[in-house]
Formats: C-alpha cells, sequence, structure tokens
C-alpha cells in the first residue's frame, strides 16, 4: 500500500498518522539541501590542498626507496636494501588500521573538520623530523629504528585521512556531481606524488650519488614539512560539511534509542556489527583500487630500476608525466560516473586490468622509453576508473552517524593488506619466480575480488548519501526535485531520515 515502502534496513519509514494508518511522506523543498557553491569550493579546496601534501610526503619515500636503503642499510647487498625499504614503506601501513579506528570514530563524534587538520598536522611532523634523521653512521642500529617509527606515525595519520577528506568532501558535493567533486580529492593525491616525483629529479640532477646519500635525500623531506605549514593553514580554515552538522542537530534532540536506530554505534565493535557487509564491499572494492594505484605509484620507480635497469634518475622520470596523465583522468572518471553510475565505471576498470595488465607489463619490460610509458600509460585507466568511483562509492556505504567510523575500518584494513604491501609483495614475487610479469598476475587476482565487491554494490549516483536528505547545487534544482519526486528513479522519499522536528517535514533543513 502507500506510504509502506520499506527503508535501506527493511523497516517502513513513513510517518503514522493518529488514527494508527501509515500515509505517504512528502518531501518539500526546505527539506533539500541547498549547497552555497562559495561555501564548497572552498572546503573542497582546502581539502584538495591538504590531500596533496599528505601524498606528497608518503609519495617521496617511494620514489627515494633505492636510496633509503642504501642510507639506513649500508652493509646490506642490493636486494635485502630494496626489501627493507620496501618493507619500511608497508610498515606504515601496519598503522593505518589503528589510525583509521581512532580517527574514524573520533571524526563520528567530534567533526570531519578538526579531525583532518589533525591528521595532516602530524603527517608534516613526522616527514620534517625523518628528514632531520640521524644515520647509522652516526647513532647505529637506532637510525632505522626510529625510521620506522616515523614511518609508523605517517601511517596512523594517513589512517584517518582518505577515510575523513572523502567523507567530508562527498558530503558537501551535490548528489548529481558528487563523483566528481570526490575525484577532484584524488586529484590532488596524484598530484602530490607527481610533485614528490618532480622535487626527488630535481634533487637528483642538482646533486652526485655520493651526495644524495651523504645529504641530499632530506630535501625532499625537509620541503614536505614546510610545504605541510602551509597546507594546514588552508585546512583550518574549512568549515564543517552541512550533512554532519545536520546530523549533530538532530542527535542533540533525539533519545539514545532513536540514536541507535538512527545508526550512531557505541564502540567501534558495534560499529562493525551493524555494518559488516558494506565493510565487506568496501574492502574488495579498495583491495582491487589500491594494488593497482600502488603498484603504478610507489612500485613502479623501484621496478623500473631494479628490475629493469633504468637508473634512478630515468625511473624517476619516466614516471612523473604518467602521474600527471593519471591526475587529469580522474575527474573524467569521476564525471562519467555521475553519468553513467559507480558501478559501470568499476567494472570498466576491473575488465581492462584483465585484458590489458599482461600486455601493459610487456611493453614495459621491452626496455625502451617510448614502450615503457606506453605500458605505464595503460595502466592509468583502471587506476582512474576504480580510484576515482570509490572517492565517492565508499561513503555512500554507510549513513552519516558512522561514515567516517565505517570507512575508516574497512578502508585502512584493505590497504594495509592490498596496498601498501603491494610494492613488497610484487618485489618479491619478481624476485622469487623471476618472471617480470609476476606484477601484472597479481592485480589480475586483485581485480577479480574488486569485481566481487561491486556485484553487491548498490548503485550511489546521483542519490542522496544514506541518513541524509537530498543535496543539490541550486534552489531551482530543490524546486525541480519536488516536484518530481513521484517520478524520480534516483530519489526514495520514504527512505529518506525523519527531520529534526519530527515526521513529515514538521521541521526543516536550513540551505548549507
Amino acid at each position: 500500500m502507500p506510504g509502506s515502502k520499506k527503508g535501506s534496513h527493511g523497516e517502513p519509514t513513513a510517518a503514522p498518522t493518529r488514527g494508527g494508518r501509515r500515509r505517504t511522506r512528502r518531501l518539500r523543498v526546505e527539506d533539500v539541501t541547498v549547497v552555497d557553491s562559495t561555501v564548497m569550493k572552498r572546503a573542497v579546496g582546502g581539502t584538495v590542498v591538504g590531500n596533496t601534501m599528505e601524498w606528497y610526503d608518503i609519495g617521496i619515500y617511494g620514489y627515494l626507496a633505492v636510496t633509503m636503503g642504501r642510507v639506513f642499510l649500508p652493509d646490506a647487498d642490493s636486494g635485502l636494501q630494496v626489501l627493507f625499504s620496501l618493507g619500511v614503506f608497508a610498515s606504515t601501513y601496519i598503522a593505518r588500521p589503528l589510525g583509521g579506528v581512532f580517527f574514524g570514530r573520533l571524526g563520528d563524534r567530534a567533526g570531519r573538520q578538526k579531525v583532518l587538520a589533525a591528521t595532516l598536522i602530524l603527517m608534516a611532523t613526522a616527514t620534517f623530523l625523518i628528514g632531520v634523521l640521524p644515520t647509522p653512521g652516526a647513532i647505529g642500529a637506532f637510525a632505522p629504528v626510529l625510521l620506522v617509527v616515523l614511518k609508523l606515525v605517517q601511517g596512523f595519520s594517513t589512517g584517518g585521512e582518505y577515510a575523513g577528506a572523502t567523507t567530508f568532501v562527498s558530503e558537501y558535493a551535490p548528489d548529481a556531481r558528487r563523483g566528481f567533486f570526490a575525484s577532484i580529492l584524488d586529484f590532488g593525491s596524484y598530484l602530490g606524488f607527481a610533485l614528490g616525483a618532480a622535487v626527488v629529479t630535481v634533487v637528483q640532477l642538482l646533486t652526485t650519488e655520493q651526495q644524495m646519500l651523504d645529504w641530499a635525500w632530506r630535501v625532499p623531506f625537509l620541503l614536505g614539512g614546510a610545504l605541510g605549514s602551509v597546507a594546514i593553514y588552508f585546512r583550518l580554515k574549512i568549515e564543517e560539511s552541512p550533512a554532519f552538522q545536520a546530523t549533530q542537530d538532530a542527535h542533540e534532540e533525539s533519545s539514545s534509542a532513536r540514536a541507535e536506530a538512527e545508526g550512531r554505534p557505541r564502540n567501534s565493535f558495534h560499529l562493525i556489527r551493524m555494518h559488516w557487509r558494506p565493510m565487506v564491499i568496501a574492502f574488495a572494492l579498495v583491495a582491487a583500487a589500491n594494488s593497482v594505484a600502488y603498484a603504478l605509484t610507489s612500485y613502479m620507480p623501484t621496478y623500473l630500476t631494479d628490475s629493469l635497469g633504468y637508473g634512478p634518475l630515468n625511473g624517476t622520470l619516466l614516471t612523473i608525466p604518467v602521474l600527471v596523465l593519471l591526475a587529469f583522468l580522474l575527474p573524467v572518471a569521476g564525471r562519467l560516473s555521475d553519468r553513467i553510475g559507480r558501478r559501470r565505471v568499476m567494472w570498466l576498470g576491473a575488465g581492462w586490468v584483465l585484458v590489458l595488465a599482461v600486455p601493459a607489463f610487456l611493453l614495459i619490460g621491452l626496455g625502451s622509453v617510448v614502450t615503457t610509458l606506453a605500458g605505464l600509460s595503460l595502466l592509468t585507466v583502471p587506476v582512474a576508473c576504480w580510484v576515482a568511483s570509490q572517492a565517492s562509492a565508499l561513503p555512500a556505504l554507510f549513513p552519516t552517524a558512522s561514515r567516517y567510523g565505517g570507512m575508516g575500518i574497512s578502508y585502512n584494513f584493505a590497504v594495509a593488506i592490498f596496498g601498501g604491501t603491494t610494492p613488497l609483495i610484487i618485489e618479491a614475487l619478481v624476485q622469487g619466480t623471476g618472471n617480470d610479469l609476476a606484477p601484472a598476475f597479481f592485480l589480475m587476482t586483485t581485480s577479480v575480488v574488486g569485481a566481487v565487491g561491486v556485484l553487491f554494490m548498490q548503485e550511489s549516483a546521483k542519490r542522496p548519501l544514506p541518513g541524509s536528505m537530498p543535496s543539490v547545487a541550486t534552489d531551482e534544482e530543490a524546486h525541480e526535485l519536488v516536484l518530481t519526486q513521484d517520478t524520480n528513479p534516483d530519489l526514495d522519499v520514504q527512505s529518506l531520515p525523519i527531520p529534526a522536528g519530527g515526521p513529515e517535514g514538521e521541521g526543516t533543513r536550513r540551505p548549507a
């Protein structure tokens, strides 16, 4: 009967009348969130600038992996030095799940903006301290131990960064353009990687190999600490997301029973029990996306240098244009996901890897600059499809009250297993099998895992985030949405949250 349509958790959401029968809820213009474009641009810009510097800090270590191994394990053979350096990089991801749990819960309670500022401060501080870290020649075995500790601090910080940043941007963006705005965040991430590669390249060009080992390796880290302070300034200027603020206002007026019904978990274990299904889906998507992404970004300089015989400078130079290409492909893929859906774009990414991963690595293995660039470019397409889509798809798996925490746990556990360890796993496979195509087969396997996740994921393009009212860019769009609410295939009024003032639109939501 009309008005008895079930929401996402299987419970009727239409409001009862005084006579006890249910009636169909109606969406009103004042229930729709109209995003202020100026505030949104400032929020997205501040988040992207911070995220760019965060991933610059991560990227420079990947581009200095061979050098860092020689600096902090000077007496070992080259193969062990590479494995040590990649192992240190992987250790960063041991701390990411802990950071995801801690900052995720904090972000759902205290707010996204405050936590994002804290994560960036931690990252910038750790990066600067790596730049002034004594070497084994000065303090012996304590040097590599301190390096691991600082990388663990970076991992703890990053555990709260991506989940918070994508949550923040997704909650700010209008429903119809969420894919595009969320993909801009990753545009900044890969520009950060490219910036890191460029800085490392300039330092390598201006110094000798011995100078790199003696002192020049410190320069990118010191610069990252300085640039991080600028990014912190911009991040402190952004305002809290309207979706989180509206949820907080509603919670202040609600009882504890209603709070639990709205999706506010008591603790992390309760959070997992409430949302384990979307967490499993998120885990599969992140495994596929980050395996191919980290293979292309963090591992490829080492692969080109150690396995294919390129010099450290050439190995870095070859990845810069590829990273820039990838950065500009991300908004294209994000916009495409708004038009045809997240699931279709992710299917494209999975299929691309299954069909073209082996040809891509064969081209790279031919050894010429042209074929190497062609092979690397082939890998940018699935990275763009996976990464751009997950940036908006993952926040849509969880309700507002649990979004940061749910993403923080599922995303970071997946990245710890399939992302940060990808360079180490691939290098071990290459050294253990002697097969330069081992990376391709590994990426094909993780894409199959991701495809299974897409199979069980509900489409979220053009639809309100769970636990939030519809979000649009203009007042005209709000009026049109209300007029077409009975025929709009992307809007289920009965599954929308009841406004803070009561059912049937008795309360109102102010435009953001």
